[in-house]
This record gives C-alpha cells, sequence and structure tokens, in this order.
C-alpha cells in the first residue's frame, strides 16, 4: 500500500505539491514554473559584467528572495512527504536542495562563490512540474519510443563509427601531418566533424583528393543524418496508435481523450467520472 501523509493538512499540501492535476496544483506548478525561469534569467543577467557593476545589489537581493522561497518549498516538501528520507535521497529530492545550497554555502564560505553557477541548475526543476501536469502522457510515449529504437540506433551509431575511422584513416594517408592532420585521433575528429555537418574550419584538407573525401563526407552526413530521426518517429508513431484512453467526457469541459488511470481532467483539472460510471474496462 502507498505510504500517505500523516495528518490530514499534511494531505492538503502534498496534494497541491507533489502530484495532482487539480485546478490548485495546475496554479502551483504554474507559479513554480515562473519563479525557476525567473531565477536563472536572475542568474545569467548578473554574469554580465556591465549589468552586474550596475545592479549587483539589486540582483543578490532578489537571488536571497528566490532562496527562501526555494528553502521554504523544500522544507514544506519534506514535511508533507510520507517517506521523507526516500524524497530526500530521490534525483528530484537532490535537485531541490541543489537549487538553494549554493547560495548558503557563498555565504559561509566566501571561497565557495564559484560553485554560485550550479544554481543553474534550477532549470531542471521545471522537469518535476512537467512530471505532474499532462506532459506526461506524451513524455512517456517518447520514452518509450526511445527505448524501443535502441537496439536499431546502437547499429546505426557503430556502423558510423566505422564509416568515421574509415574516413579519418583516409585523410591521414592523404593529407598528413603536413597540412595539419598530425595523427590518426586527430583525423577522426576532423573525419566525425565534417560527417555530421558541423565544419568547425580548424583543420581542411589543402590535396584535390582531400578535399573530395571530404565532400564525400559530407553527401554521406546528409543522407544518413535522417536514419535515426526516421527510426523514431516510427517508434513514435506507433506509440501514439496503441497508446490508451478511456471514452471519458470532462463534466467542465466535454474533453475527452484522457488515459485510463486518469483522476483529472488534463485539460482543465476537473474530477473525472470514474471507469465503471462511463462502461470502460
Amino acid at each position: 500500500m502507498t505510504a500517505r501523509p500523516t495528518s490530514e493538512l499534511q494531505q492538503q499540501f502534498y496534494d497541491v505539491i507533489f502530484g495532482t492535476e487539480s485546478p490548485t496544483g495546475k496554479w502551483f506548478d504554474i507559479a513554480l514554473i515562473a519563479t525557476i525561469l525567473s531565477s536563472v534569467l536572475i542568474i545569467m543577467l548578473d554574469s554580465i559584467e556591465g549589468l552586474h557593476l550596475a545592479y549587483g545589489d539589486l540582483f543578490w537581493r532578489l537571488e536571497w528572495i528566490f532562496t527562501l522561497l526555494f528553502t521554504l518549498e523544500y522544507m514544506v516538501r519534506v514535511w508533507c512527504s510520507p517517506n521523507r528520507k526516500a524524497y530526500v535521497l530521490s534525483v528530484y529530492g537532490v535537485v531541490d536542495l541543489i537549487a538553494i545550497l549554493p547560495t548558503y554555502l557563498a555565504l559561509l564560505f566566501p571561497v565557495a562563490s564559484s560553485l554560485l553557477i550550479v544554481r543553474l541548475l534550477r532549470i531542471l526543476r521545471i522537469f518535476r512540474v512537467l512530471r505532474l501536469v499532462s506532459f506526461m502522457s506524451e513524455a512517456n510515449i517518447l520514452a518509450g519510443a526511445l527505448r524501443r529504437s535502441t537496439r536499431k540506433i546502437v547499429v546505426f551509431f557503430s556502423m558510423m563509427m566505422v564509416i568515421t575511422v574509415i574516413f579519418g584513416c583516409l585523410i591521414y594517408v592523404v593529407e598528413g601531418p603536413a597540412n595539419g592532420f598530425n595523427n590518426i585521433p586527430v583525423s577522426i575528429y576532423w573525419a566525425i566533424v565534417t560527417i555530421t555537418t558541423v565544419g568547425y574550419g580548424d583543420i581542411v584538407p589543402v590535396t584535390a583528393l582531400g578535399r573530395a573525401i571530404s565532400a564525400t563526407g559530407m553527401l554521406i552526413g546528409y543522407a544518413i543524418i535522417a536514419v535515426p530521426t526516421g527510426i523514431i518517429t516510427a517508434e513514435l508513431a506507433s506509440g501514439m496508435r496503441g497508446a490508451p484512453r478511456s471514452n471519458r467526457n470532462c463534466a467542465q469541459c466535454a474533453r475527452a481523450g484522457h488515459e485510463l488511470d486518469a483522476r483529472y481532467c488534463k485539460y482543465c483539472g476537473t474530477d473525472l467520472p470514474s471507469l465503471s460510471k462511463t462502461g470502460n474496462n
């Protein structure tokens, strides 16, 4: 049996903070996303020297406001969690802690001020919110498509590795150290940059044969870029066709297409009728 908060007040906070799709929970998620993005924006603006000199004090005050808000939220999460140790040690719990820890460390240990950049990891907390709202079903379909495509993608990248090594060895033999291709690993780096059509330009072939090899690699790159995309897209389409849905309509917005285990409407957050009332198995 799933553990539950021990008091009614804890249960109310748990329902809002931890994972319902109720209207109150949705508003909390929206406010949390806005706070996270605002905090990350302040951190990025503070890294600009001119803005730091002009508004450094303001940025620091705002940072402490965000840190205190995140600290309060973290404490409430720990308080209302039915299994506090499991939450604290979970991936989400660690990310929540990382969102607040660097600011306190920089205050206590000035030498740790370089850790403040770690605060940018707060943006990872958005994935917690996405986990709790209607994006979750689509995320599950995408994750399933990636899992089903793993073997094919591994085979594809193995072939790419072989092709890259062949092109690297060819260009090393043709161009050699005299033209910047000092060794085979450097030549393989050039092959990766060329086949992926990135083209940094730090190493370029000079001879006619080397340029021909380069052109061939670029053409092959354009041809193979679509392969993993096609593999994943096919699995994604298959997963979307096979995703089970119920025929329950929301009493508030009248929209259907909800997952079989959904308790709330993924569009407006209203309670859904039970499956037994709608005739679903």
